[in-house]
């Protein structure tokens, strides 16, 4: 065994998704070269054989079961689709360019991406009615952007599924990563589960897989003058100006002091907070304030969701399909951005 075989051996034996139906063409016709040909330039590569090997079928639907959709993806070529990523057809281009072009995923997870970004933001918006627009953008992203896609889809065991290439340059002149590649499998199955199925089935799948993890919102509500923010926020409501109250302190006089401030309108108060300083305490007190109202929560019981007034897709406009109430919540007042930092931590100029 040469070395080239030698490679192919262990190039296979760590990728498990090269089917144990290829062992029977092992090694394959492409490995043996006439003596003449030993010191061509175009030597064989096995790591670009084995991700030419198609998937098992019996992997296919192990997967599927796997992720609980075994009765929605009972067909083993939209799973193989599903995880083919469009960058691929350049490695079976080179390789095999008279044979037919396998189906990639590319519009399934441009509709995907959008399914996910739609129960992402109304789901959001529902729970969190008064978070400011650019935190909320942010909070999608969160939960359904590219690195979480990317940490499912390792989580679903999609990995050794996975069929693509990393090209020198993309149309947006940049390569293209594993981790994208792997991001487009979630959102495939969401296109070939509302394909399959429905928008409220493909909904309960983004709400189990993405929308049920835990995100911290506090860290992305950042205010470099929160004393000034609260004082627009308490007059939009129409309430009396926040003033600062010392509640509790201990060790003024000594090198660690401790003070506890409250923010009060009127006889309510909105936020506490404490700090080695009466100005720390302050401003972290106004920052809890705005926190508690950014943060408001809608009850579990009390979402409803506008993608959920229908049942099935089909009957979306038929006025004698299912459909469940619906009551519209009430739009909360816009936010207050002014001295909100925004992605890179500059202030937002007041117009």
């Amino acid at each position: 065994m040469n070395h080239v075989q030698r490679r192919l051996v262990s190039t296979a034996a760590r990728l498990t998704s090269v089917s144990p139906a290829s062992v029977a063409n092992f090694p394959p016709k492409e490995s043996y070269k006439p003596a003449k040909d030993a010191f061509v330039k175009d030597e064989f590569n096995p790591e670009n054989w084995a991700a030419l090997q198609p998937a098992p079928s019996t992997a296919l639907h192990a997967f599927a079961y796997r992720i609980g959709l075994q009765s929605v993806l009972m067909d083993s070529d939209l799973i193989r689709q599903a995880c083919t990523h469009e960058s691929y057809l350049t490695l079976f281009r080179q390789h095999y360019p008279t044979k037919p072009e396998p189906e990639t995923n590319a519009q399934l997870a441009s509709v995907g991406n959008s399914l996910m970004g739609l129960f992402a933001s109304e789901y959001i918006h529902t729970k969190y009615p008064y978070l400011p627009t650019r935190v909320m953008k942010a909070a999608v992203t969160a939960h359904v952007g590219p690195p979480t896609c990317e940490s499912v889809a390792r989580e679903m065991g999609a990995a050794p599924l996975l069929r693509w290439h990393r090209t020198p340059t993309s149309e947006d002149g940049r390569n293209i990563l594993h981790a994208d590649a792997m991001a487009s499998i979630p959102r495939s199955l969401t296109a070939l589960i509302y394909q399959e199925r429905s928008m409220d089935v493909a909904r309960k799948f983004v709400h189990s897989y993405f929308l049920s993890r835990k995100v911290d919102l506090r860290a992305m509500l950042k205010f470099t003058n929160p004393k000034k923010a609260l004082m627009e926020l308490v007059q939009k409501y129409n309430r009396e100006s926040p003033k600062s109250r010392l509640l509790k302190e201990t060790g003024r006089f000594s090198n660690s002091p401790v003070f506890v401030v409250g923010i009060y309108s009127g006889a309510d108060k909105l936020g506490e907070g404490f700090g080695a300083s009466l100005k720390m305490a302050e401003f972290r007190a106004a920052e809890d304030a705005l926190h508690r109202v950014f943060l408001t929560r809608t009850p579990e019981d009390m979402i409803q969701l506008p993608s959920s007034t229908f049942s099935t897709w089909l009957k979306i406009f038929d006025q004698q399909g299912d459909s469940t109430d619906y009551t519209p919540p009430k739009l909360a007042p816009s936010e207050i951005i002014y001295a909100s930092s925004g992605r890179g931590g500059i202030p937002e100029t007041r117009r």
